[in-house]
């Protein structure tokens, strides 16, 4: 099984590059953004508290994340794998990732980050505010907290995968198709 941990930054191009690797590699696709969003319209307890969070651009806590995924991937039988697209997000997530991956005869197959400096995020994400009107993208003062947010409490987890040897960093600024081209390349290497 093929399960890949897409990571980098908000506004990297994880969304984006993540339908394309799903095709290619016909994966289910697993974005705690999209999981959220649905928990957060359809109202559920979970999802009312992970809003709260995210209404200030703050990381929803481990245990209410986890669930959240847990439930979806259970929701699916016989996957040819997954792609993580916006979790692990902590090492506290990445091990408990792990422990349930191994409860079910799987794990982590590799991490692939999409490095992205930070002023290119700054100029993506106000664009795609204006493009999808997520409130989160909109506000500059939120947007740098979600950075400084992903800085501080995510970007640890390199050295969490790369002391397992299954980080691959690939530079995420391009044209998309050069983008996949490289994510695809660290895939076929494994």
């Amino acid at each position: 099984m093929l399960n890949i941990v897409l990571f980098g930054p908000p506004g990297a191009g994880k969304g984006t590059q993540s339908e394309k690797l799903i095709a290619e590699y016909h994966l289910v696709h697993l974005s705690t953004g999209d999981i959220f969003r649905a928990n957060i319209k359809g109202e559920t307890e979970l999802g009312k508290l992970a809003k709260s969070y995210m209404d200030k651009g703050e990381l929803v806590p481990d245990q209410v994340t986890i669930q959240m995924l847990e439930l979806e991937v259970v929701k699916h039988s016989g996957p040819k794998g997954f792609i993580f697209d916006g979790f692990p997000r902590t090492t506290a997530q990445a091990q408990a990732l792990d422990a349930f991956l191994a409860s079910r005869n799987t794990g982590i197959s590799c991490m692939l980050a999409l490095e992205v400096d930070e002023e290119e995020l700054k100029k993506r994400l106000l664009l795609r505010g204006k493009d999808s009107g997520r409130a989160d993208d909109q506000n500059p003062e939120i947007i740098a907290n979600r950075i400084a947010v992903y800085q501080r409490d995510t970007a640890p987890l390199k050295s969490y995968y790369e002391q397992q040897g299954k980080y691959r960093g690939v530079q995420g600024v391009g044209s998309i198709d050069e983008i996949f081209a490289s994510l695809c390349n660290q895939i076929n290497s494994l």
